[in-house]
């Protein structure tokens, strides 16, 4: 019962981090060692981390340009609910006040700063730690074509790390937007990371500055289980 209540009250810290209060070597050693343990496909423990501690590093990272997706603002639209009672009767997506009016108004023309995540880079700059999570693309579990297994090996080591990061009290926010092509190509060059390696996904590691919550909701196990043959809801 501790698991699951660790698992029900993990959560995403997007806020900014104290960047005077490191991350302790002990407790970052113990969230890689929950990572060095998690399931992967034919036990291939295809990845690789590089944890980012240094200042100018950081610097160099979060000062990166890049443009908003498009295609991200429109589809993440989709997506969202605009009042909590939404939120709760859907029980999926998000709420969209998280985002930018024009992030969340269709068709609204996007203004600097907006255009350009700079709010992200500037929280990277000010946490104390980044871990860079790299796979080799040209490896994959035997007869998984496209690597599907390989992606969810992925997953794992970030679950892994994750609830590690919970339990210790450390704050954890995946940052999807640096395995962006071009984002990507310049974080490789700034750590030295090999080009056939891929970033997969970053981790900001530190203590929130003020401890926010958002509203989590998630749908009733009766409502994506099937009993026994699909369309019987539910399991008794």
């Amino acid at each position: 019962m501790e698991v699951l209540k660790l698992i029900q009250e993990r959560q995403s810290a997007r806020g900014p981090y104290d960047s005077e209060r490191p991350v302790a070597q002990e407790d970052l050693r113990q969230i890689l060692e929950a990572g060095r343990w998690s399931p992967t496909a034919h036990n291939m423990q295809n990845f690789e981390i590089v944890v980012v501690d240094d200042k100018k590093l950081l610097e160099a990272i979060g000062g990166i340009r890049y443009p908003v997706s498009e295609t991200f603002i429109r589809e993440n639209y989709e997506q969202l609910s605009f009042s909590e009672e939404e939120l709760l009767r859907k029980k999926v997506g998000i709420l969209g006040t998280m985002f930018p009016l024009s992030w969340r108004t269709p068709g609204a023309k996007l203004e600097e700063p907006e255009q350009f995540n700079s709010s992200l880079g500037r929280v990277i700059q000010t946490s104390p730690v980044l871990l860079i999570v790299v796979y080799d693309p040209g490896r994959r579990a035997p007869a998984s074509e496209g690597d599907f297994l390989g992606a969810i090996s992925l997953g794992c080591v970030m679950e892994n790390m994750w609830l590690m990061a919970n339990a210790l009290g450390i704050g954890f926010h995946v940052v999807s937007s640096l395995s962006a092509d071009q984002v990507e190509k310049e974080v490789k060059s700034i750590l030295d990371i090999p080009d056939h390696l891929m970033i997969a996904f970053s981790v900001r590691l530190g203590y929130p500055v003020s401890a926010g919550k958002y509203l989590r909701v998630r749908r009733e196990v009766p409502d994506f289980t099937h009993h026994n043959r699909f369309g019987n809801r539910g399991v008794d």
